[in-house]
């Protein structure tokens, strides 16, 4: 069995270049080629071995975590690794870890709100991991709700220094990553208060931990908050608490791009505009929208082999049984997701080129189309995530009993994934943020104020209010017009008649807190039609390779019109398409499914995963897996045994009916 390539028939009736579509989904040949020689390095790695995780008590599950940072740091000095090939090996080694807040937010924070002076000493010391920081703003008491944080730090024009102080239990940080029982220093977010006035609240950079002994430094208690979901997944990051007794620092130690306070206690704002701050926050959420690609692509990777290799019914004489992934019930619940992960890349790209784009107009102090980027990462970021939480559990379920196994690599995938529906904006908080851009946006069209950006479509508002579409056969959903026109009608037409619903309250925020619901709904039919332009925006490059672009204007016309067949009340209810035309989308879905059945083995190596980064039986390359369930299950250590540790105690007595003579 072994070297034998059980999914071969499946990749021989692939009908397009798989290389070429490698390099379509890594973003470029470069990036493919980085990707693709990290993976195997790390893969090839016996410290980066990761099978064994579920097994590990929590305490040893760290220590290992903070072995493999160690020798990742070794491997990039020694390789000399670039900054976008250790990045690369950060993600192929795959354990949450305290060096992703210190590389991820901890020095972000320090370049996007440290002055120069305050860049040059603190990056110098960062960049060499001589100080390994987080990034300190959640508390107990307040997440989403950042101008609710208690901490304070009050300026002491006596010795020129800030006092940070936690107040009140619920002012306790609680939840960064790192700062349970690594992070030397943190970006801690408090409460500036200066001659007797409250600023509201900015960074400091704060030391936690002696550079000596890695004892906490005075009057700071901190510590872990605890074992979080699942086995291995996310308990290999120290989460952590952390509580200030009037703990002292120096006032330079106040991040002061945006703000300073000086030495007689005064509060200055710089010159430099504050909306630079909306940079990093696109620059976050991109990447986060990135990782869902990531993610769910890795799901669906598991979840269609597996699929291609499971057999169940339909034997005619004695015959074979027919394979999962040929019946429309699995194609229908997997391909959409397959679908999703190819679309949500696609955004994911072009959220890259709005950071570059909005980073150079900030730079020549162009704001306006901040509002616009920062609704539509937002947005997102929400839509996103949710899908793929949702999309990881029900791949789970594809996968059947076995799915359910920790070896499946999918328990474990979902629970490191799903704090991403929380983590940076609470996903529901994020689209009312969209919501009030949009209602804002639809209150300005009279006013001769276009809209910019994803919102440039309501500038057509009469047309889209009274447009029909001319679908009139199942083809017609393949024109990319016909598709964009559906979604943008909906799109509109609910954004207005939640304005129109606001309007008839007398106070504005009641009126929004009554039309919640409906709100939340407007905001996901914009960031779901962002998602569809963007794909077929896509589809509007030069694509080389064999059938590369048939595969790809496949997948996007699935994942729209899946959407369309998702959410067909909002298309039905706002007259953007009729009943008919929505059963002829039906139709079309279900052809599209029979054209991607025979690509679907080669549309998931194309993702170019490697079985280590996988990390599951179900989804390995060769799709052995009846006998490589069986390797794992031996290694459970309650297989050490053949007669459990407890039989004399507990179970013989039960047998036997000697449960009272039992010592219990």
């Amino acid at each position: 069995m072994e070297g034998i390539d059980h999914l071969a028939d499946e990749r021989n009736k692939a009908e397009f270049d798989v290389d070429e579509m490698k390099i379509v989904w890594a973003g470029s040949r470069h990036a493919f080629e980085v990707s693709d020689r990290i993976a195997r390095l790390v893969a090839t790695d016996p410290v980066f071995e990761k099978s064994d995780r579920a097994r590990l008590s929590r305490k040893e599950l760290f220590k290992s975590t903070l072995k493999k940072c160690a020798h990742a740091w070794k491997r990039i000095i020694e390789l000399r690794l670039t900054e976008e090939e250790a990045g690369r090996l950060r993600f192929f080694v795959d354990q949450p870890a305290f060096v992703d807040l210190h590389w991820g937010m901890f020095v972000p924070a320090i370049k996007g709100q440290g002055t120069e002076e305050q860049q040059e000493k603190w990056l110098s010391l960062a960049n060499k991991m001589q100080i390994i920081g987080c990034y300190a703003q959640t508390e107990l008491g307040h997440g989403s709700n950042v101008q609710g944080l208690e901490t304070t730090a009050t300026f002491d024009p006596k010795t020129d220094e800030f006092v940070i102080h936690s107040p009140t239990q619920t002012s306790s940080k609680w939840w960064p990553g790192g700062l349970g029982k690594v992070s030397t220093h943190a970006v801690v977010y408090a409460r500036l208060i200066t001659d007797g006035k409250d600023y509201g609240v900015h960074g400091f950079i704060v030391q936690l931990r002696s550079l000596e002994d890695h004892s906490p430094l005075p009057n700071i208690i901190v510590g872990d908050i605890g074992t979080k979901m699942g086995n291995g997944a996310y308990n290999s990051m120290d989460n952590g608490f952390l509580m200030f007794d009037q703990v002292r620092i120096p006032r330079d130690q106040m991040l002061m791009r945006l703000a300073k306070v000086t030495r007689e206690g005064k509060y200055v704002p710089s010159d430099v505009p504050k909306q630079l701050m909306y940079g990093t926050m696109v620059y976050v959420r991109q990447t986060i929208v990135a990782d869902a690609s990531n993610a769910l692509s890795r799901a669906v990777c598991i979840a269609t082999r597996y699929s291609a290799v499971r057999r169940q019914f339909g034997a005619q004489n004695g015959g074979i049984e027919t394979q999962v992934i040929d019946y429309k019930t699995q194609q229908n619940r997997l391909f959409p997701l397959l679908a999703s992960a190819y679309a949500f890349r696609f955004v994911g790209e072009w959220l890259k080129w709005l950071y570059t784009d909005v980073t150079a107009r900030l730079q020549a102090s162009d704001f306006s189309t901040l509002p616009e980027a920062h609704a539509c990462t937002a947005g997102l970021k929400s839509l996103t995530t949710t899908a793929t939480a949702d999309g990881i559990e029900e791949c789970r379920k594809l996968c059947g009993g076995h799915g359910y196994l920790w070896c499946s690599g999918l328990p474990e995938l979902f629970a490191v994934y799903v704090p991403a529906c929380t983590y940076e904006g609470d996903n529901i908080v994020l689209q009312l943020q969209v919501a009030r851009f949009l209602m804002k946006t639809v209150s300005q069209l009279g006013s001769g104020k276009a809209p910019v950006g994803t919102t440039a479509y309501m500038a057509r508002a009469q047309h889209l209010l009274q447009c029909r579409s001319g679908v009139q056969k199942a083809e017609d959903w393949l024109n990319p017009a016909v598709v964009v026109e559906a979604f943008e009608a909906r799109a509109l037409r609910m954004a207005v008649a939640c304005a129109k619903n606001l309007s008839k309250f007398e106070n504005q925020e009641q009126g929004f807190s009554e039309l919640l619901a409906e709100l939340v709904e407007a905001a996901i039919a914009h960031c779901q039609l962002i998602v569809v332009s963007k794909f077929i925006a896509k589809l509007e490059q030069d694509i080389g390779g064999k059938g590369v672009k048939k595969q790809l204007n496949n997948l996007c016309y699935i994942y729209a019109l899946h959407i369309l067949h998702k959410h067909l009340g909002d298309f039905l209810s706002t007259n953007s398409i009729t009943p008919k035309q929505a059963s002829l989308a039906n139709d079309q879905l279900r052809s599209l499914y029979s054209q991607v059945r025979p690509n679907a083995v080669a549309l998931v190596d194309a993702f170019n995963y490697t079985d280590h980064y996988l990390n599951s039986v179900l989804g390995r390359y060769d799709g052995n897996v009846y006998p490589k369930l069986f390797e794992e299950a031996w290694k459970d250590p309650l297989n050490d045994s053949v007669v459990p540790d407890g039989y004399q105690e507990y179970i013989r007595p039960l047998i036997k009916q000697q449960l009272r003579t039992a010592r219990l």
